[in-house]
């Protein structure tokens, strides 16, 4: 397999869903797409920038999240606001990211089918300027190295020192969010609001989220029209949870979380019918010193 660039998101239903190009481009393609007090008060504040941010033209959801989503995005963006950042982190060490995944796959023109359950880790440079690493425990047993020295990430960067530079305010990140994503909006596809939330979807996923850009990305979240949220929601190891969910396109996207502790669990996606798509469980982020090194 050749060697990738690792600029990131990537859009659903691929094995090399890594939030970079490689996790686009695949996404895409399997997508047949051508393309207690202080909670209050946070809830409270995300609830009326929810009402006040303007929803952009095109939309054909709902005009604005559900009470419940802005009440549980604040919850989660209070805890990931809390979140301590990695001490001392280096440019030239490496997040770490071990997760359990499986997708829907059409090889060889075939009927589309679900993958068995497997092992993913990644390794990605803190700065971007070293190569990463892919191992996926798929049948063909992959073993990717990922970016290339030197060459710039662009704005979907999930490189460390990159999200770090993103907005930290709600109205900020939700101007971002749609900006970045606009490139999704086509005639195919022309609901803005579906590809603000997968760009969402996808920074929360293969990455180490700086705590206060993961606390303005949850709020701004909460400004997407048509977020709402899934009781009883399992990941795909069986953790149960409570999930953000959105109708996108012809997929039910469930962002599933710890109903106490609300740590990010991993994802999963459905068709209309209600019949899974695949998933991800996100089992382990760490900060290393090399790629292929686990802590």
């Amino acid at each position: 397999m050749s060697e990738q660039d690792l600029p990131p998101a990537r859009h659903r239903l691929l094995k090399e869903h890594l939030m970079t190009e490689i996790r686009r481009e695949e996404r895409r393609l399997s997508r047949g797409r051508l393309r207690p007090a202080l909670v209050g008060a946070a809830v409270a504040a995300v609830a009326a920038i929810a009402v006040t941010v303007a929803v952009p033209s095109g939309s054909t959801s709902q005009p604005h999240a559900s009470q419940e989503a802005t009440a549980l995005l604040g919850h989660i963006a209070l805890a990931a606001e809390h979140e301590k950042a990695p001490a001392g982190i280096r440019d030239d060490q490496f997040v770490y990211l071990k997760s359990r995944t499986a997708f829907t796959v059409s090889e060889n023109g075939g009927p589309a089918k679900l993958q068995p359950v497997h092992d993913r880790e990644v390794w990605q440079s803190v700065d971007g300027t070293r190569k990463g690493l892919l191992e996926e425990n798929t049948p063909d047993n992959e073993h990717v190295s990922l970016g290339t020295k030197g060459k710039k990430a662009g704005e979907r960067s999930t490189y460390y020192r990159d999200l770090a530079k993103l907005p930290t305010g709600t109205e900020a990140m939700h101007d971002w969010l749609y900006r970045v994503s606009a490139d999704e909006v086509d005639a195919e596809r022309p609901d803005g609001n579906d590809a603000a939330f997968m760009l969402f979807a996808d920074l929360i996923q293969e990455s180490l989220m700086p705590p206060e850009v993961g606390a303005a990305l949850y709020r701004a979240a909460a400004t997407i029209p048509g977020v709402d949220v899934v009781h009883d929601a399992k990941d795909l190891t069986g953790r149960e949870g409570i999930a953000i969910t959105r109708t996108t396109g012809q997929e039910k996207v469930q962002l599933i979380f710890d109903q106490k502790t609300y740590a990010f669990l991993g994802e999963r996606v459905y068709d209309l019918h209600g019949t899974s798509m695949g998933g991800t469980s996100i089992i382990t982020r760490a900060v290393v010193d090399k790629a292929g090194e686990r802590p």
